[in-house]
C-alpha cells in the first residue's frame, strides 16, 4: 500500500498492511541539539524543509503544508483560503538576539532570531471595525484573485490519479484561531461579549471564503481524502471560547464547511488544536468535524484510549503520544507504545508525538522510539528506508 491508501484504510477502519508511521514535526532547537548528538547536518526541519527528516526517519505522510498553493511533496494542489495578499513581513527593530517583526498577518511580535518558540505579541493591526474593513476584509473577500488557486490542469491531473501516493487533503481555514492571532486573546475575548455581532460577522466572513474557494476547486474536479482545520483555541484549563458561544457562533459555520465537503466525498475532517479540548470535542463532532489532532496530553492527562471509550469509533484521532515520555527513557517509551498498540491496531487512530518533539528529548530516545514503532506498529512491513548517511552526490 502507498501512504494514501494506508491513510484512507486507517481512517475508515478498513484492512491495511500496517499502521502509518508518521510524525507531527520538531522544534528547530531539537534538530540543532540532535546535530550535536550525531544527526547528520543535512537533516533539517521546517514547514518547508521537513522532507529531509521524513527521508532520514522513513516517515509516511498524512498531510503537510496545508496552505501551500501547489506542492507535489505535500498534500497536493491547494487553494488559499486565508489572508491574501499577506501583509509585508519586515523587521521593525533589532534587539540583539531578538527582533520586533511585523508578520504576514499584520501582527507585531517579538521573536528570537535563532529559536522556534512561539513569539510574543506586542501589537495588533486589527483593533476595531474600521481596521477590519480597511486591512482585513478586502484580503478575505477577493475570491476571484487567481493567485488563490493552483494551476487547474496540474491540479486535475493529481486529483484524478488513482495511484497518487499521498493523501490529497484540503485546508479548511480557521474560524477562531486566526481571529485570536489577529486581535490577541484578550481583545477577542472582550469582543465576544462587547460586540458579538461583529465577532459573528468576522467568523461568517472567514467561513464564506473557505466555502467559496473550496466550491471553485470542487467545480474543477477536486477530490479530497481529508480536510484539516487549525484553531489552537484551548489552553491547559479548557477552551478560550466557552461552549455556549461555540455553539452559537462557530458551530453553524463549521457545519456549512463540513456539509459541503461531505457532499463531495470528503469525510475525514480534523481540527488542529492544542490544549485541553475535552469540552469542545462533542461540539466539533456535532458540527461535522470528526478527527482531533494532535491530542496534546499535557498536565490534564488527555488520553486517546479514554477518548475512544467515550466517543467510540465516530471519533478519529491523530497524535496523543506524550512528548514527556520521549524524554524519560527506553523502558517508559516502549511501555507507552505497547499501551497504545490496541488502539493503533483497531484503526481510526494514527499515533505520534502530541506536538512537535521538544529539545529535551535525546536523539537516542527518539531513535529507540522510532525503531520500536516500526517494529510493533509498522510490523516491519513495507517500511520506508531509514537513512542516516550523507546522500551520495
Amino acid at each position: 500500500m502507498n501512504d494514501r491508501q494506508r491513510f484512507i484504510a486507517t481512517m475508515h477502519y478498513q484492512p491495511r498492511d500496517r499502521a502509518p508511521i508518521c510524525d507531527f514535526g520538531f522544534w528547530p532547537e531539537t534538530i540543532d541539539a540532535w546535530h550535536r548528538q550525531g544527526l547528520p547536518e543535512w537533516v533539517a526541519w521546517s514547514e518547508h524543509t521537513r522532507c529531509t527528516t521524513d527521508r532520514a526517519f522513513g516517515m509516511d505522510r498524512f498531510s503537510y503544508g496545508p496552505q501551500v498553493k501547489f506542492d507535489l511533496y505535500s498534500a497536493g494542489p491547494q487553494v488559499n483560503c486565508g489572508l491574501y495578499p499577506p501583509f509585508e513581513e519586515r523587521v521593525l527593530e533589532d534587539r540583539g538576539d531578538q527582533e520586533v517583526v511585523q508578520q504576514s498577518d499584520g501582527v507585531r511580535v517579538l521573536r528570537h532570531k535563532y529559536a522556534g518558540s512561539i513569539p510574543m505579541h506586542l501589537g495588533h493591526l486589527l483593533v476595531d471595525r474600521a481596521s477590519w474593513h480597511e486591512h482585513y476584509l478586502p484580503r478575505l473577500t477577493n475570491y476571484d484573485d487567481p493567485a488563490r488557486y493552483p494551476n487547474w490542469t496540474q491540479a486535475r491531473a493529481i486529483w484524478s490519479d488513482p495511484d497518487y501516493p499521498y493523501p490529497r487533503n484540503a485546508f479548511g481555514g480557521s474560524l477562531y484561531g486566526w481571529l485570536r492571532d489577529w486581535m490577541g486573546v484578550d481583545n477577542l475575548s472582550y469582543l465576544v461579549h462587547d460586540d458579538p455581532a461583529w465577532f459573528e460577522g468576522m467568523v461568517i466572513t472567514i467561513a464564506d471564503l473557505v466555502i467559496e474557494t473550496h466550491r471553485r476547486a470542487l467545480a474543477q474536479g477536486a477530490q479530497w481524502d481529508a480536510c484539516g482545520m487549525w484553531e489552537d483555541m484551548c489552553y491547559n484549563g479548557g477552551p478560550l471560547l466557552g461552549p455556549a458561544h461555540f455553539r452559537r457562533y462557530l458551530a453553524p459555520q463549521y457545519r456549512r464547511i463540513t456539509d459541503q465537503l461531505r457532499r463531495h466525498g470528503c469525510d475525514v475532517i480534523w481540527v488542529d488544536s492544542d490544549g485541553r479540548i475535552d469540552e469542545l470535542i462533542a461540539l466539533w463532532m456535532d458540527a461535522g468535524v470528526n478527527c482531533m489532532f494532535p491530542l496534546e496530553v499535557g498536565t490534564w492527562h488527555a488520553d486517546p484510549i479514554v477518548y475512544r471509550r467515550r466517543y467510540g469509533k465516530n471519533l478519529l484521532m491523530m497524535g496523543g503520544f506524550d512528548k514527556h515520555i520521549l524524554a524519560r527513557g527506553h523502558r517508559e517509551i516502549e511501555a507507552e507504545i505497547r499501551r497504545l498498540t490496541p488502539l493503533v491496531e483497531e484503526g481510526g487512530y494514527i499515533g505520534f508525538c502530541d506536538h512537535r518533539v521538544p529539545p529535551d528529548v535525546p536523539l537516542d530516545h527518539y531513535l529507540f522510539y522510532l525503531r520500536t514503532v516500526r517494529t510493533i506498529w509498522g510490523k516491519n512491513t513495507q517500511l520506508k528506508p531509514w537513512v542516516f548517511q550523507e546522500p551520495q552526490r
